[in-house]
């Protein structure tokens, strides 16, 4: 009989692993501007929102609707592209980089998770993984995108979905984890 050794999780031993933020003044900074401004609930207008991303690095195109309680971890790793949608509380958990194409809308309480942690390993290290979602696709109210997934071409993720894998252009997506359903049709 095989003597196997169990170890366990010990978070005492945890590393960000492969993450790397900005100087903590430009973090401690940014949390400010993201709690006071962004995550408020007071409408700031939209070319206010705007420039400050711009500010912190983000990349942004034009026409950018940014709705209120919007919450960006880290703006330097965003790139945004033109006329896109952030609807009320998305959460854009960007522990790496985050990339919107152009007419990319994010309906209220959705989250784009760029990280997890690593469950098989002693430390819980991250586990870390860009987005990608291209011109046109529409993630649904409070669904997910998690790390590493690639939302192709006017892909749609319907409401409360989770996408753990790629979405082909052209399809709709639903469920946990999310499975196409059909195909999207748009009519002029």
């Amino acid at each position: 009989m095989e003597n196997i050794q169990l170890i366990t999780t010990d978070l005492s031993k945890f590393n960000t692993g492969d993450y790397y933020s900005a100087p903590k003044w430009k973090v401690g900074l940014w949390y400010l501007v993201n709690y006071f401004i962004f995550n408020s609930a007071l409408p700031w207008p939209y070319a206010i929102k705007l420039r400050l991303l711009r500010v912190f690095g983000a990349k942004v195109g034009t026409g950018l609707v940014i709705k209120t309680g919007v919450r960006i971890k880290n703006p330097w790793m965003l790139s945004i592209g033109d006329n896109c949608w952030i609807g009320e509380s998305v959460w854009i958990d960007n522990l790496t980089d985050v990339k919107l194409g152009n007419n990319v809308c994010l309906s209220q309480g959705a989250i784009l998770l760029t990280g997890n942690h690593d469950y098989s390993r002693e430390d819980f290290r991250y586990r870390l993984g860009t987005i990608t979602l291209s011109n046109g696709v529409w993630i649904g109210a409070r669904s997910m995108v998690c790390a590493g997934v690639h939302c192709a071409s006017h892909a749609v993720l319907t409401v409360n979905s989770v996408a753990t894998k790629n979405l082909e252009a052209w399809k709709i997506y639903s469920g946990n984890p999310a499975v196409p359903v059909r195909e999207r049709k748009i009519h002029a």
